[in-house]
């Protein structure tokens, strides 16, 4: 069974994001009482408004509260059950979703109860947890899903030296569990298994409630002995989606009001990295929590996973939290060395999770909120002589102002911390201070990052192709209007030419012209509770910086890890590409493998070209290559280009399945590429660097010919500049903020390809209608390539006119033609109805040309 329908029509499971309400109470010198646990619940109603519910009122999206573990109440109620407990700190208590079926609820409790002897841990009890759904008044979308809820006991042992090899423990041996229960296929109702928190410090109640059900419908929050001096709590509204009961929150680290909008190359690069990862504090134990990233989670619980796993392995919460939600540090002119430093070196270890958030974060002795670089969503405090409350707007608790020592709003990438441990509130710099200076960051950059401008210039020059200028941009589908109203006012001016919205072409998918395959593509839109970034005003927030080279073990940070080369932009002139192609550094091995294939055997023939790619990747690989170049320079009347797109995903791809991804950057070296989308689909579909070679050549030729001013090397720096401003602004209409974090992010669908050929090639793109396969792909590119090198007369041997943004005769079709606009002025301007008649039937009939 599944708690969410199969990706079908306009819904795919894989966009299941949420945006709530969120807050926290803490007493920051640590002394527990039913009273905070209380107010946190009261929080949660007062923010009843943040929550969503379906159509009945009494079904909610989800919502609960985390607390520190209530020692006195665990022993009252265990004490019942013959439970005994030994000294706080000293046992584990999960709170576990399981199936409703009491035959299937037993073999759960048999696998749990088994894989903690297994681990090492005395197992001491299970208790059912008192549910009441009657006094909830429990709505019949939430009670057609409702899990039996348990919660049971372990003991740590007696090699496990601190609380946090404990964690570390408990982390391992509920991985295993939830792994174990997974492959058990004759347990029809094994969905249901959900661990909601197993900690010796934490417990967490959630469901699929609202906020003005969680204490009715778990008596144990209104037990006065339920104590605690940290409380976090949730209320969920998720846009597009599904709830159940597993995606309330909180989760076992994180409370979140927000997206992760670069949530799929998140996921995508983690796993990567998990083939490199090894030791750390979990040891030879490090893959049995793999993957890391549950992938049936919602954005928020992916980030739990990753943070909870980068905590458990070595880092500081807070550490653990600053690697994923980094301050915006390229373009801050005034951030002090140490931090940049810091945030320079593990923008070499991870890329950011963008979007807008309010994260807050808890180990069960700290508790703190982070807000995005963008502070795109609100969160504020008010501290007390004791007590903090920290929450998505003000006013969630009723605080008199004589009893308030100060309150204000935490600032984008700021850090709000609560230490119950010391006792106190600490400031931002406060916290961050000691991690920027835990290792010489700023050392480990000098001596190992290296910039693209200060590497040695090479002499070597392209080598000339043989092969005209014109018949090379016929092969790539170059067009007067792409060079004319494209190209030139990038070379010119350094910006993207701006059109007017909307388009009366038909879509790629139903044109007659051979189109790239950029064009069968789609950017996603941002859901409605996520605002893009104005990228021009808010420039200090972005960043276009790459890196390429080989990343290193993430849990085990060392000065090598910033052996990388540093790009100030994704596009890469000549000389550039040429310094890497011819780089005599340690640590760093270019290779090129061509992305051409026989023209002569069609899609077997790009099929097999594609095969032989990948082997020889995984071979240059095996050989110690970090930078492969794929290059299509060497076309021909024999060899036609692999479309660049296929090729750099296709490959992605292919070296994610493999386990080496993270071991080498994929550049392109690509006639193809000319226009933004282009490059911002190369790059969000894992490109670190483009060489738009046959871009620059033509820029070269229109200045020879007079039709563009200035020279090469200005119009070509013009051009970068203009396709790294439009990748920045296209990715802004998603909220994303750095190109780091948009590689491979693939925020786009495909609109008319293949299923067999997007799960291959494009992976974990949605493809909403189905369409044509590797075949048509082949057809369409020697389409192009057949026109160039075998013209059958003398005017294939010139560009098309183009006409995809201006109506032309041989062009595309438009809605909008001159026979439509004729008979449309005609029929308003004659006041003739008949005429009128003729123009909406030719629009409006597309039974013979479809457009949409």
């Amino acid at each position: 069974m599944s708690f969410e329908p199969p990706a079908q029509g306009l819904y795919d499971p894989q966009f299941e994001h949420d945006s709530c309400g969120v807050g926290f109470v803490a007493n920051f010198k640590g002394v527990k009482s039913h009273a905070l646990v209380r107010d946190t619940l009261q929080v949660l109603i007062n923010l009843d408004h943040r929550g969503a519910c379906g159509c009945e009122a009494n079904t909610g999206d989800g919502a609960g509260i985390l607390t520190q573990i209530p020692d006195k109440f665990f022993r009252k109620v265990c004490g019942r059950l013959d439970i005994e407990l030994p000294a706080a700190g000293s046992y584990g208590v999960g709170v576990l979703y399981m199936p409703p079926d009491h035959g299937q609820r037993r073999r759960c409790r048999e696998v749990v109860e088994r894989t903690a002897s297994r681990e090492g841990l005395k197992f001491l009890g299970w208790r059912d947890v008192p549910t009441d759904s009657n006094a909830a008044n429990l709505g019949k979308g939430a009670r057609s899903l409702e899990p039996n809820i348990s919660q049971f006991f372990v003991q740590k042992p007696d090699d496990c030296a601190t609380e946090l090899d404990f964690e570390r423990l408990l982390y391992i041996f509920r991985r295993l569990a939830y792994k174990e229960i997974a492959k058990l296929e004759t347990l029809p109702q094994r969905e249901y298994f959900y661990h909601c928190s197993l900690s010796c410090r934490t417990v967490v109640y959630k469901g699929m409630l609202t906020p003005g059900q969680v204490s009715e419908y778990f008596p144990d929050l209104k037990d006065p002995d339920y104590e605690s001096a940290i409380g976090l709590t949730h209320s969920r509204f998720s846009t597009n989606t599904f709830p159940n009961w597993q995606r309330s929150h909180p989760y076992r680290y994180i409370a979140h009001n927000g997206e992760i909008n670069t949530l799929r190359g998140n996921i995508n690069w983690m796993r990567a990295r998990e083939s490199r990862i090894k030791g750390g504090p979990l040891g030879a134990n490090v893959k049995d929590v793999f993957p890391v990233v549950a992938s049936n989670g919602s954005d928020s619980a992916m980030f739990d996973n990753v943070l909870e796993f980068l905590t458990l392995t070595g880092r500081s919460l807070p550490h653990a939290v600053m690697m994923m939600i980094p301050e915006p540090w390229d373009g801050h002119e005034h951030m002090d060395d140490e931090k940049r430093a810091f945030y320079e070196y593990h923008s070499c270890l991870m890329e950011p999770w963008d979007g807008p958030a309010s994260i807050c974060f808890t180990d069960g002795r700290v508790i703190g909120n982070i807000l995005d670089r963008n502070g795109l969503r609100p969160s504020r405090y008010y501290v007390t002589e004791d007590t903090v409350i920290l929450s998505s707007e003000a006013g969630v608790l009723p605080i008199p102002d004589d009893k308030i020592v100060r309150k204000g709003r935490v600032s984008p990438g700021e850090m709000f911390f609560v230490d119950t441990i010391q006792g106190r509130v600490l400031t931002d710099e406060e916290v961050k201070r000691p991690i920027f200076q835990g290792q010489p960051y700023g050392q480990w950059l000098k001596d190992n990052l290296v910039a693209l401008d200060d590497l040695p210039a090479t002499e070597e020059k392209p080598v000339a192709s043989a092969v005209p200028l014109v018949k090379r941009q016929q092969a790539f589908g170059f067009s007067y209007e792409d060079i004319g109203h494209f190209m030139a006012p990038m070379a010119k001016n350094g910006v993207e030419l701006i059109t007017s919205m909307g388009t009366d072409t038909p879509m790629a998918v139903l044109s007659d012209k051979p189109l790239a395959l950029f064009e069968y593509f789609k950017q996603l839109f941002a859901q409605v509770t996520n605002p893009p970034i104005d990228s021009i005003r808010e420039e200090i927030i972005t960043s276009t910086i790459t890196t390429l080279g080989s990343e290193g073990n993430l849990i085990d940070p060392k000065p090598e890890s910033a052996r990388l080369i540093l790009c100030e932009q994704p596009v890469l002139s000549d000389s550039e590409l040429s310094k890497i192609r011819n780089i005599r550094r340690k640590g760093f091995k270019s290779v090129t493998l061509p992305i051409l294939f026989p023209a002569d055997q069609g899609a077997q023939g790009l099929e097999d070209a594609l095969e032989t790619l990948f082997v020889e990747a995984s071979a240059a690989i095996t050989k110690g290559a970090n930078l492969l170049i794929l290059s299509d320079r060497d076309i021909s009347a024999e060899k036609a280009p692999i479309p660049s797109l296929l090729a750099v995903a296709g490959l992605h791809h292919h070296l994610m399945r493999a386990g080496s991804r993270t071991k080498v950057s994929i550049i392109l070296e690509s006639g193809e590429p000319r226009d933004v989308h282009a490059f911002a689909m190369l790059i969000g579909y894992g490109c670190a660097a483009i060489n738009p070679y046959l871009a620059f050549e033509t820029l070269g030729q229109m200045i020879t010919d007079g039709q563009l001013g200035g020279d090469i090397n200005k119009a070509v720096k013009n051009f970068i500049k203009a396709a790294t401003k439009g990748v920045v602004k296209t990715m802004a209409k998603m909220g994303i903020s750095t190109i780091q974090s948009y590689r491979g992010a693939q925020q786009f669908e495909a609109v008319g390809l293949g299923k067999d050929l997007v799960d291959k090639y494009f992976t974990g793109t949605p493809s909403r209608i189905g369409g044509f396969g590797l075949d048509v792909v082949a057809e369409d590119t020697l389409k192009k390539h057949t026109k160039a090198f075998f013209p059958r007369k003398d005017s294939d041997s010139v560009l098309d006119a183009g006409g995809k943004h201006q109506w032309r005769s041989n062009g595309e079709r438009h809605l909008f033609n001159p026979v439509t606009i004729h008979k449309l002025q005609r029929s308003t301007r004659e006041k003739n109805f008949k005429l009128f008649q003729e123009y909406t039937s030719t629009v409006d009939n597309q039974a013979r040309e479809a457009y949409t």
